[in-house]
């Protein structure tokens, strides 16, 4: 009995240490800061958030800041689906002091009987900017803070005509939203073999930037095999972005309204330092192969006729820089008439670099009979894994040539032929003289040419002004061909929208690059350098219709919505029906 009883105690005991670190995990006490960088005349908003509630709270002491606000309290106790969502709050509105790096100290709150401390904030504090805490200001301030573009390199020094990655991706944090980015600076990759990887679709993922939470979707990856020993620089990419940042304003239904400011990020320059390969240890044949390869000679018969033909295939395979490199020559004696090789290569090129095989073709046909031998073929490469090189060799074969001519014996050598004079004569078929006549040809004028030259411009001034008054008497049909061309312009600009109609982001995604191209036509102006207001304020002075111009802006903005904001309800027929309405009448009116 009291052995079950102590039993009992223990598990009681376990039991109640589990619950209290399960309960210290979940607990969860945090400083967030409106911005890490801020000019000395701007405001800072620190905020103290926990997701329990808790007693005693201590703010630091706030060196090198004055508090101009605060403590603001707030609370939030929410069920979703039966799941509390608890969350409490202090913030303070500070301004810094002096420039410098600062520091927000650590502040203190107990929970649940134990003290619970957050992490010290480091602050940068730069001269005074003009404007401080516009609201355009701070929404610059916070999309630098939560934007980030990073190329991250998968090697950093390799070999020469090694594979190296380089993939960029685009960190944003939950607290934005990200629309219309375009490429505006592409790196150059001018001392590299490059190959881009196509990317179908943007995934959003979720990551961790310098040790917070983000969202980010690749935007872009690369394969590159360096050409070049040393140091190479790979330019930087830039975007453009359209950043929706949230404002401390709130609509009708209380919800958060949101600010759109265009932002320009770049990953920054990156520096490879290319090794080259080692000279120790080269072998006399290698061609410049780096990787892990396979080789082997191949023939598809080592016996045959005089009359027939072989063919012997060369092949390297396996991961590396192929197509970079050349192959082995097959060697053969001077009985075997050898054609140039036919050059086949299946490569496919991904995350790792390229894979596949690259192989050369020969056909052989022998002259006579006998038996001639192949020499060995040898293929070297370079292995950057174990740093050293390989040799594969493909043994010497003999070729069987079983029925046909025998070889000729050695012919005698040609009697050299004497050095003929020729005559006196020996050129007299030659003529030295000429008898020109004089040729009889009738005058120009007068002629039945003259006389069509004459009158030609006429009848064709004439055939231009009935041509003129037929069009002039049918401004119907002028009209009607006019509506055809611009539905014919339109259809043209919506096809692809119309073949990926089954999927809405690809849909929206076509049809929105429609609507740009279509406007790049128009109005000579690449859309991506104007905003909505400005376009259609262009069209407007093209003498197009206020409702059609608002058809289309309301095209445009759907787009956005279906493309970066996807909306439960969409219906791809009903909004291509609308734009192909609306590009007619632009195009009518315009």
């Amino acid at each position: 009995m009291k052995k079950r009883f102590s039993v009992l105690l223990t598990f009681v005991g376990l039991l109640g240490v589990v619950s209290w670190t399960t309960l210290q995990a979940q607990v969860r006490f945090e400083t967030k800061l409106s911005k890490t960088r801020l000019g000395v005349n701007e405001r800072l908003r620190v905020t103290f958030e926990m997701n329990e509630d808790g007693d005693n709270f201590a703010p630091p002491s706030f060196e090198g800041f004055s508090v101009v606000g605060g403590p603001n309290q707030s609370v939030s106790n929410r069920w979703v689906n039966g799941v509390r969502s608890y969350s409490k709050s202090y913030s303070y509105f500070l301004t810094p002091q002096k420039q410098g790096v600062l520091t927000i100290g650590a502040a203190s709150i107990e929970i649940s009987g134990e003290v619970y401390t957050t992490s010290p904030q480091k602050v940068t504090v730069t001269k005074a900017v003009n404007n401080p805490n516009s609201p355009q200001a701070l929404a610059n301030a916070i999309a630098d803070q939560n934007l980030h573009l990073v190329a991250e390199l998968s090697k950093s020094d390799p070999y020469l005509n090694e594979a190296v990655t380089i993939v960029y991706k685009l960190y944003f944090s939950s607290a934005i939203s990200v629309s219309n980015v375009n490429e505006t600076e592409q790196p150059k990759y001018a001392d590299f073999w490059s190959h881009m990887l196509p990317i179908p679709k943007l995934v959003i993922k979720e990551g961790t930037y310098k040790g917070e939470r983000y969202n980010y979707v690749t935007w872009r990856k690369t394969v590159l095999y360096p050409q070049k020993t040393g140091k190479l620089v790979i330019e930087p990419l830039t975007l453009n972005v359209s950043v929706d940042v949230p404002t401390n304003r709130r609509d009708f239904f209380g919800r958060i309204v949101y600010q759109k400011t265009p932002k320009s990020i770049t990953a920054g320059k990156r520096i490879l330092r290319v090794r080259p390969l080692p000279e120790i240890g080269k072998p006399s044949d290698f061609t410049g192969a780096v990787g892990d390869f396979d080789f082997s000679v191949q023939f598809n018969k080592t016996a045959l006729k005089s009359s027939e033909s072989l063919q012997a295939t060369v092949n390297v395979s396996g991961r590396g820089n192929l197509g970079l490199f050349n192959l082995p020559q097959l060697e053969a004696p001077s009985a075997l008439e050898v054609y140039a090789p036919e050059h086949d290569e299946n490569i496919k090129t991904n995350l790792l670099g390229m894979q596949g095989s690259v192989s050369d073709v020969y056909t052989i046909v022998p002259q006579y009979q006998g038996k001639y031998p192949l020499p060995a073929l040898t293929f070297s490469y370079f292995d950057p894994v174990r740093e050293s090189y390989v040799r594969h060799e493909a043994p010497a074969t003999v070729v069987d040539v079983y029925e046909g001519p025998q070889p000729q014996a050695a012919r005698p050598k040609a009697t050299p032929r004497a050095f003929v004079n020729p005559a006196d004569n020996y050129f007299d078929f030659i003529k030295l003289k000429t008898a020109f006549t004089p040729m009889n040809r009738a005058p120009f004028y007068g002629s039945s040419f003259f006389w069509t030259a004459v009158s030609l411009p006429g009848l064709l001034f004439l055939g231009l002004v009935l041509l003129r008054n037929r069009q002039a008497n049918r401004p119907q049909d002028v009209r009607r061909e006019r509506q055809r061309r611009a539905n014919r312009l339109a259809k043209k600009y919506l096809g692809s929208a119309k073949n990926a109609m089954h999927e809405n982001n690809l849909f929206y995604e076509a049809l929105d690059r429609a609507l740009h191209n279509y406007l790049k036509a128009k109005l000579a102006v690449e859309t991506a350098d104007i905003d909505k207001e400005k376009m259609a304020e262009m069209l407007t002075d093209k003498g197009a219709e206020a409702t059609t111009i608002n058809a289309l802006i309301a095209l445009l903005r759907k787009c956005e919505q279906a493309r970066y904001a996807p909306v439960a309800q969409s219906q791809p027929k009903d909004d291509y029906n609308a734009a192909l309405k609306t590009i007619t009448l632009l195009d009518k009116e315009l």
